[in-house]
């Protein structure tokens, strides 16, 4: 199947794929980790549905569709380049990128976690190696290669998957019901449609999104009194 990576394909099989990777099935930990958001809920900066809808959509806006989206979208192009050089370039340039020692160690423990993933499930790529340090980044690029997802595809299941886990901490850590959690998981669709658009057409420039409170909360959370999550 021949794929156009910077549409939507109407396509039963890459939506199953899309799927696969957004799981919180996916057997690679995510789960473990908030991400700085259980410092800002421990601090009372999340403390509800609105308050946590703003985090998300902040850090959509102005990390992931800065740094984690484009950066992804460059290791899809090398994957179907077969430019080994520039696969590693990105995947060290978000290991450089990473602000504090749990998002470093996120990153890393993740990739280690998929790169198991792709090597039981035969998903590996002919052309591209991966580092000896793979990034989350790079093994899920190599993920959505293996399963014939389209860019956006590939950045919606991302950010998607990024953005139910937010939830998820919320629901556990504020702890915010239910019915909440649904409308924050609703609320949000067509913005990050739209930060996945303005991800795949910026420079290479204008890649290096920081979002220093949410560093400065992950370093806060290493000395946290009481934690339920890794990051």
């Amino acid at each position: 199947m021949t794929i156009d990576p910077n549409t939507m394909i109407d396509d039963s099989e890459q939506i199953l794929s899309l799927l696969y990777l957004s799981s919180p099935a996916l057997p690679i930990g995510a789960f473990a980790y908030s991400q700085g958001l259980e410092h800002a809920i421990d601090t009372e900066r999340v403390t509800d549905l609105t308050s946590l809808t703003l985090w998300c959509r902040d850090c959509v806006k102005f990390g992931l569709s800065r740094l984690d989206l484009p950066v992804l979208s460059r290791l899809y192009d090398a994957i179907g380049e077969r430019g080994q050089s520039k696969f590693e370039y990105w995947n060290a340039f978000i290991f450089a990128s990473r602000e504090s020692n749990e998002l470093y160690e996120e990153e890393l423990q993740l990739g280690n976690s998929l790169k198991r993933l792709l090597t039981t499930q035969n998903m590996q790529s002919d052309f591209i190696m991966l580092p000896d340090k793979p990034s989350f980044l790079c093994c899920f690029a190599l993920a959505s290669h293996a399963l014939k997802l389209s860019r956006k595809l590939m950045l919606l299941s991302f950010v998607w998957s990024w953005f139910e886990n937010q939830v998820a901490v919320s629901c556990k850590a504020i702890p915010l019901g239910q019915t909440d959690a649904q409308r924050a998981l609703l609320s949000l669709r067509s913005d990050l449609v739209a930060f996945i658009d303005e991800a795949i057409n910026i420079g290479d420039d204008q890649i290096g999104g920081s979002l220093p409170g949410q560093a400065l909360l992950s370093a806060l959370h290493e000395t946290q009194y009481s934690r339920l999550f890794r990051s």
